[in-house]
């Protein structure tokens, strides 16, 4: 209980802080404060449709994101590749969809989105085996491996993937067939939110109550005392985590495509695998957490296009404030650890 209070409070003075940075920004480019958050939460949650059409479903792909962050972090593992792991689940699901047009919804959906886990946790594997390996940081690899997905994307879309007239560089549409069911008609709120929350319960017990999970919280608190002490197999929990993690990501990226894009195309993400570490840090690495985090996020998102449209203000505005809180987070986190190891030695 006092942990759930303690998160919550926390939650506030991020949401306080980022009232007062943004607040400070538009005051620094010159504007009206007023106008500019009053269209930010209309945005956001100034309708029916704005909650359930634009910040829940923005929720979604960062709720995956997240979990993937989140459970990488949780088992000592920088993973910065959620961004590439998504993009690789949405193109392996936009491949599959050709050859499953004609195979029905009910089957064909859940393959769509298999397809795209797998691929998320098959490029995930890669920096996996080149951190277990070969010894290189998975930072590194996992940014560099970003790029390439980025890059592999854009070429997919103009090439194999493109649609029928060669003429835009994206695939042909999703066949409604293949579309996730939409939850309440006139919106665009779909099945994927459910599967979000289902499987950030999961992640939850799984790490909470099964060995498999306390393996993985283990070698994320101390790799060393789990393998001498508790005679954890380090090697193969770290690439297992880092395999799952991946295919969080990458379900997330099939989920986009078939819930909302309904076709692949550059800038498909619009760096969700990057705000997913401020979701994932923000939720203090816990799977249920996640989900406020990744509302706080949607909101964001949701109010920064409508802060655009309607107050004549970038939305980069609100990306700048997203990357100062994930700085505010990690300076808080290593302010408290301070703090309690002084206490610790002082007792």
């Amino acid at each position: 209980m006092r942990d759930s209070l303690r998160a919550l409070a926390q939650l506030g003075l991020v949401l306080l802080a980022a009232i007062v940075m943004l607040s400070a920004l538009l005051l620094a480019t010159g504007h009206d404060v007023n106008e500019a958050l009053s269209a930010l939460v209309r945005g956001a949650f100034g309708s029916y449709y704005a909650i359930t059409s634009a910040t829940i479903v923005r929720m979604v792909p960062l709720g995956f994101a997240g979990l993937a962050v989140s459970l990488a972090f949780r088992a000592g593992i920088l993973n910065i590749g959620a961004e590439g792991q998504l993009l690789m689940g949405a193109a392996a699901a936009t491949a599959l969809a050709v050859p499953l047009a004609g195979v029905p919804s009910l089957a064909a959906i859940p393959l769509l989105l298999v397809g795209g886990a797998l691929a998320g946790s098959a490029w995930a594997g890669i920096a996996a085996l080149l951190r277990l390996r070969f010894g290189v940081l998975e930072v590194i690899s996992t940014i560099m491996l970003n790029f390439v997905a980025l890059y592999l994307t854009g070429w997919l879309v103009r090439g194999p993937l493109q649609e029928p007239t060669k003429v835009n560089p994206q695939s042909a549409s999703l066949p409604d067939t293949l579309h996730l069911p939409v939850l309440l008609d006139g919106t665009r709120l779909h099945a994927g939110v459910l599967l979000m929350i289902a499987v950030a319960v999961g992640v939850w017990w799984w790490l909470a109550h099964t060995a498999s999970g306390f393996r993985v919280r283990a070698v994320g608190m101390n790799a060393f005392a789990a393998r001498s002490a508790g005679e954890v197999a380090v090697t193969r929990t770290v690439f297992a985590s880092f395999v799952i993690s991946g295919l969080l990501a990458g379900l997330g990226g099939a989920v986009e495509y078939t819930g909302i894009t309904y076709a692949l195309y550059e800038n498909f993400s619009p760096g969700y695998g990057y705000t997913a570490i401020a979701v994932a840090l923000l939720a203090r690495l816990h799977p249920i957490g996640v989900l406020g985090t990744a509302l706080l996020f949607g909101a964001l998102e949701a109010g920064a296009n409508a802060m655009q449209r309607d107050a004549g203000v970038p939305s980069v505005v609100v990306s700048v404030v997203e990357a100062l809180l994930i700085l505010l987070i990690v300076a808080a986190d290593r302010w408290t650890g301070r703090v309690a190891a002084r206490a610790e030695a002082t007792t």
